[in-house]
Order: C-alpha cells, then sequence, then structure tokens
C-alpha cells in the first residue's frame, strides 16, 4: 500500500489539524500515512487525541519548519531538513507516493520542482482544485503556480485540467474553456487567442478526451456550462480568493437578514439546515487542497487555515488520485499532443527572434 507522506509541522493549526486529520483518514479509509515533523511534538498530539503510531500511521522525524514567511528559492536551500523537504524527499524515493502540506505554498511548489521535477512534455506544472456549482463542479486550473504564461502553457492547463475532470468525476469528454473577457472570439488577449488555437487543435486529435468550448467569461464560471477553465496562475488566484470572499460575504449577509425581525427568525430556523450544508459545500476544507499536476509525483497543496477536516479530506482525495494512476494518466494525456506541443514552442522561438 502506498504511503502519503503529510508535511505536519507547515499550516498555521499545525501540528493538531494535520494529526486529527491523519488520524481520520486513517480511520475512515485503508490509507497509510507518514506524519513529517518534530517527533516529539507529534507524539504528544498523538497522545493528546487518543491516537498512536501503527502500521498505517508512523513519524517520520524533521527538526526545521518551513514558515509562511521564508522565501520560497531561499528555504530549499537553507532548511534541507524541515518537514516541507522531508515529505518531498519521500515521494522522490519512492517511500511515499504523494505529499501533502498545508505549508508556504510557494515554498511546496519549489520543492517539488527542485526534487521531483516536472514531467516530460510538461511545459510548466499547474494547481488545479474544483468549485461547486449548481449541477456538479467546476474545474480550475492554474490557481497560482504561474503568473507569467506562455500559450503553449496555458493549453497544457486544459489539458490537465480535462483528464483532473475524467478521473474524479468520471466525465468522458469534459468540456474546456479558456478564461476571458467575453465569449466572442474577438475577445481576450493574444494569449488567451493563441492558446485556444492550441486547445481547438489538440481537441481535434482523434484521441482527444476533452471538447473545447471556447471562451468562457467570469459570470458563465459556477453556471456549470463547462467543466474545465483555463487559465494562468495570477488570475486563477484572484478567482479563488475572490470566491471564498464572496461565498463567507453572502453567507454571512443571508444570515442577517435572516435576524431582521421576528417572522424573520422564524423563518430562519426552518432554513438553517439548508444554509448549513450550502455553507459546508462550498467551504473550502471540503476540497481538501488543490493538486500540484505536471511533476514526477503527486503533491497537495492545501489552505494554510486548514482544519482537521480539510486535511482529512486532504489525504482521501489524494489517495484516491493515487489509486487512479493520476501521475501515468498525466503523461500519456500531454504527450498524446506532443507534436502539436513542439510546434507551438517553435512558433514562439520565431516571435522572439523576430
Amino acid at each position: 500500500m502506498t504511503a502519503i507522506a503529510v508535511d505536519a509541522m507547515g499550516g498555521d493549526n499545525a501540528p493538531e489539524a494535520e494529526v486529527l486529520g491523519a488520524l481520520a483518514a486513517v480511520r475512515d479509509s485503508s490509507v497509510r500515512v507518514i506524519l513529517v515533523g518534530d517527533e516529539t511534538q507529534l507524539r504528544a498530539e498523538l497522545t493528546k487525541a487518543g491516537g498512536s503510531e501503527s502500521e498505517r500511521l508512523t513519524i517520520r522525524h524533521a527538526s526545521e519548519v518551513v514558515l509562511m514567511t521564508d522565501h520560497p528559492g531561499k528555504v530549499f536551500r537553507q532548511k534541507s531538513d524541515s518537514s516541507m523537504r522531508v515529505a518531498t524527499d519521500l515521494v522522490l524515493n519512492g517511500e511515499a507516493g504523494a505529499m501533502v502540506s498545508a505549508g508556504n505554498s510557494g515554498a511546496v511548489l519549489g520543492h517539488c520542482l527542485f526534487l521531483l521535477k516536472r514531467m516530460a512534455s510538461v511545459e510548466r506544472p499547474g494547481i488545479v482544485q474544483v468549485f461547486p456549482t449548481p449541477t456538479g463542479t467546476v474545474t480550475m486550473c492554474d490557481l497560482g503556480a504561474n503568473v507569467t504564461v506562455t500559450p503553449l502553457m496555458l493549453a497544457q492547463f486544459g489539458v490537465l485540467g480535462a483528464l483532473y475532470d475524467r478521473l474524479l468525476n468520471g466525465n468522458a469528454k469534459p468540456r474546456v474553456g479558456v478564461l476571458s473577457n467575453g465569449t466572442e472570439e474577438s475577445k481576450g488577449t493574444e494569449l488567451t487567442r493563441a492558446a485556444s488555437e492550441l486547445l481547438r487543435s489538440a481537441a481535434q486529435h482523434a484521441d482527444a478526451e476533452f471538447e473545447f468550448v471556447g471562451y468562457v467569461e467570469g459570470s458563465q464560471l459556477f453556471a456549470g456550462k463547462v467543466d474545465v477553465v483555463a487559465t494562468d496562475g495570477f488570475t486563477g488566484n484572484v478567482v479563488l480568493k475572490t470566491a471564498e470572499g464572496v461565498s463567507e460575504a453572502l453567507l454571512a449577509m443571508v444570515k442577517k437578514a435572516l435576524l431582521t425581525s421576528p417572522r424573520a427568525k422564524i423563518g430562519a430556523a426552518l432554513v438553517k439546515p439548508a444554509l448549513e450544508e450550502l455553507a459546508q459545500a462550498i467551504h473550502y476544507s471540503e476540497a481538501g487542497g488543490a493538486m500540484l499536476l505536471g511533476v514526477n509525483g503527486t503533491a497537495t497543496i492545501c489552505h494554510g487555515h486548514s482544519n482537521a477536516r480539510a486535511i482529512r479530506n486532504a489525504i482521501l482525495v489524494t489517495n484516491r488520485f493515487l489509486e487512479r494512476r493520476l501521475t501515468e494518466e498525466i503523461s500519456l494525456a500531454i504527450s498524446r499532443h506532443d507534436k502539436l506541443w513542439e510546434a507551438a514552442k517553435a512558433n514562439e522561438k520565431d516571435r522572439v527572434s523576430t
């Protein structure tokens, strides 16, 4: 059974949230977890929670911690025995099939790029996550790994997102779109237009497993009309944080409105279960974390504020993708269009040289 290495020291609520989340994941499934961090603190948290080490829950000592304030590039060289570094090393040497961290996201990305390396044919790895919609979910890539991108990178994010959606939801042919400021082909930028042409060509491949639907504007993101949205990491991260803020604000406003009068309070009592269910569905803890796709290994980046439930869900989702051979499937999906990618790189070189 392949283990999942959990950076137990990186999150804002570490190590309590990581220990409790790991215990819950082991209790609720057959997953095997390696908690990485200061062994004294981790054993104390296990004892406090009424748990202990076992065949499926072990501890690997790491003497250092990557802080949220650490520079992603420098910390890789300066903290060689951090819990994040040791967890990534476990994936590199095959002791673990994946790593999960709620720590410094830039540092997670850096460790994965330096140690695991990007996969052949993948121009840049992307961060992918799903959001709830009235009809299911929408998958977005990239959510912060790459601020500046090329058309080739953006097109590959669409392919990576489509694969993720297929493995997660079983969609035989996900609908893929490029985020833009309108649905008309004349909209967008030089970047989005070139990326759209690449995705349109890739979708025409005999073995293509996605449908390209063109541009998607912001108002359509959560309408359930598209399954996958490709965007650059800067825009994707803004969308992510905006969605979190809007959902929290709307719930707060609804709650406030339901307490404005005695009649409203009666109505509030009736709708309370539905509101609680909605709040749970859109909370980041339900998704668990965002996966980094395109490196030689599986890595899940959790929200810095992750609680035990978020860590549990991140471990279980990560394990699900390990069982579905995510890394191997990415390699197949990307390499299917190698000729297209090579032509795009050649065109980019010609454009830069002129």
